[in-house]
């Protein structure tokens, strides 16, 4: 998204590098995403949207798609491939090729409408993926978990009127985007944690209001909006929130994935932009996601 810009190659650079460095790679298969399928795209996307995205692609240079949001020459198919990693993963999963994925992927998607690019996202990943499973396999209910420090605003929009897809979302009130926060719909468990909040707090939002739901839902599969910006360190928000934070969650959703889903669990990666904060969250978070 050009020089200085908070949504850059680094970020995924700086979790491969540190993977590299901790020999965890070697723990896991590593796979080239594949680009999503139109017909995958528009199970939650407006047709003259997309249009309008490969329309307005640019040659060279940037050019704005929205106030956050700059679009490059390969910024198209970059947001292909990241909605495709989530695909693969669902089809993988299903045919029992490996249990659990963590797509490392850019540019982000939480914050993609059906017909508006929104917070650098341009695809709602998490929610092709959520189609994929539930449009190709059968397999209808799920629960998404998104604890990036700004709400899936987009993700909401798209399931808002879905009962069986159950959406938990932590973020910080109030701060961007500031537009789905206090919508009423019983799958729609919005927590917003007011600046400076530590991760406590997210402890006791899981108990009180995440783990009840997902109880009473019994997801049969679990999909992990993963945004690492609540970390203390993070310039784009005000908490303070700690690698082991991400840790402590992931186990939880992976022993509701265990005694409902079968352990099968999706994350997608969506926020996080100071580069050391983010690689070792990521790391617990994988860590986490490896333990049976």
């Amino acid at each position: 998204m050009g020089e200085g810009h908070p949504e850059s190659p680094a970020r995924t650079m700086a979790i491969q590098r540190h993977f590299s460095n901790l020999g965890l790679n070697n723990k896991m298969l590593q796979l080239q995403a594949e680009m999503a399928y139109e017909e995958a795209v528009l199970r939650v996307h407006h047709p003259r949207y997309i249009e309008q995205l490969e329309q307005m692609s640019p040659l060279s240079g940037l050019i704005q798609a929205d106030p956050d949001t700059l679009m490059g020459p390969h910024s198209h198919d970059a947001a292909y491939f990241a909605a495709g990693a989530g695909i693969q993963a669902v089809n993988d999963i299903v045919d029992g090729k490996y249990q659990r994925a963590f797509c490392a992927v850019r540019p982000p998607g939480h914050h993609a409408e059906p017909n508006t690019t929104m917070g650098f996202c341009f695809i709602n990943n998490i929610a092709v993926a959520v189609q994929e499973l539930r449009s190709k396999h059968n397999i209808k209910r799920v629960a998404v978990i998104d604890f990036d420090v700004h709400q899936g605003n987009g993700t909401v929009e798209i399931f808002k009127n879905i009962p069986d897809v159950l959406f938990c979302s932590s973020f910080q009130h109030p701060f961007y985007p500031n537009s789905h926060w206090n919508i009423d719909r019983p799958n729609i468990i919005n927590s917003p944690i007011p600046a400076f909040s530590t991760g406590e707090q997210l402890m006791k939002i899981w108990e009180a209001q995440w783990l009840p739901a997902l109880v009473q839902h019994k997801p049969e599969f679990i999909f992990i909006s993963a945004g690492f910006d609540a970390h203390r360190d993070d310039p784009m928000a005000e908490m303070n929130w700690l690698a082991n934070d991400y840790h402590w969650i992931t186990s939880r959703l992976c022993e509701i994935a265990n005694k409902y889903a079968d352990g099968r669990v999706i994350s997608m990666l969506e926020g996080g932009y100071n580069l050391k904060a983010l690689a070792a969250s990521v790391e617990q978070h994988v860590r986490a996601l490896l333990e049976v």
